[in-house]
């Protein structure tokens, strides 16, 4: 089965082979990145909140004062209020400019690596909702339906494009939301406490549907484990214990963004260090 179909819609359009795309295409992309990355800030800030995404304008978090429209210009706008609201003189978060940064990057590198075209699309668009729940997952623990939900059409969507890829973006979003629910039933029986969200299963069927599932199980790996040390970090600092709660959908969707770009190298990497590649 080719490599685009079972591991994810991206590795078959030569992912790990850099194209070099021109560098007025990759500006495009870093410009268009951080506008996404700006609207991205809308959806971290009001979905939590249950408030639209698209109604009122964009307004101060403090006060509330409609912001004019050059204070919503990505990074700059940041920089020129000095990150002070111009009517309240309230602090602005640094999240503004690191999402927008984000955004910018993830755009220039994937135009960058893959050129314009729907690889890179693909790629981006499955980023940008890594990007918004890793952060809503960090702040408020939960990651909204909207997100999950979107996640799960996008990479069935993506793998529809053939039956064979459908064939696999189901079965690894059953795989992802099958396993999640019942590690999650399992350890709730046990130790009487939850230790998966609702958000973290419906989050794994969303990351099956794009990443396929030898993906997926990659991307579990990666997240237990750096989920795992930095609970034992928090543990041996003092600033934890074996039932503080982490924001595993954050380490999901960080384990997910690195199994979408070098998931097959990682994986081949992992099966020769056990041995088990033949």
């Amino acid at each position: 089965m080719p490599a685009g179909t079972w591991w994810n819609v991206t590795a078959g359009w030569g992912w790990l082979v850099p194209v070099h795309s021109a560098w007025p295409w990759t500006v495009v992309a870093v410009l268009v990145g951080l506008c996404l990355g700006s609207f991205l800030n809308v959806v971290i800030h009001r979905l939590p909140l249950a408030r639209s995404i698209v109604w009122p304008a964009s307004a101060c978090p403090a006060c509330g004062r409609l912001l004019a429209p050059w204070e919503n210009v990505p990074v700059l706008s940041y920089v020129i209020l000095l990150a002070r609201c111009r009517g309240c003189r309230a602090p602005i978060s640094w999240r503004y400019p690191a999402v927008e940064l984000a955004g910018g990057a993830i755009l220039g590198l994937l135009v960058w690596r893959l050129g314009p075209g729907p690889a890179a699309g693909s790629a981006a668009a499955f980023s940008l909702f890594l990007l918004a729940i890793a952060w809503i997952d960090a702040e408020h623990r939960l990651i909204p339906d909207e997100l999950s939900a979107g996640l799960l059409a996008f990479g069935l969507w993506a793998r529809g494009l053939s039956a064979e890829g459908l064939a696999v973006g189901l079965a690894g979003a059953l795989l992802g939301f099958e396993g999640f629910w019942v590690v999650a039933s399992g350890y709730r029986r046990i130790r009487g406490i939850d230790g998966l969200g609702g958000g973290d299963v419906k989050l794994a069927a969303g990351l099956g549907a794009f990443l396929g599932p030898p993906g997926l199980l990659l991307t579990v790996l990666i997240a237990s484990t750096t989920g795992s040390l930095a609970g034992l970090w928090l543990i041996v600092r003092g600033r934890g214990h074996a039932r503080t709660a982490l924001p595993f959908g954050s380490y999901l969707a960080a384990a997910a963004a690195l199994s979408m770009a070098a998931g097959p190298l990682l994986w081949g990497r992992y099966l020769e260090w056990f041995g088990l590649r033949p």
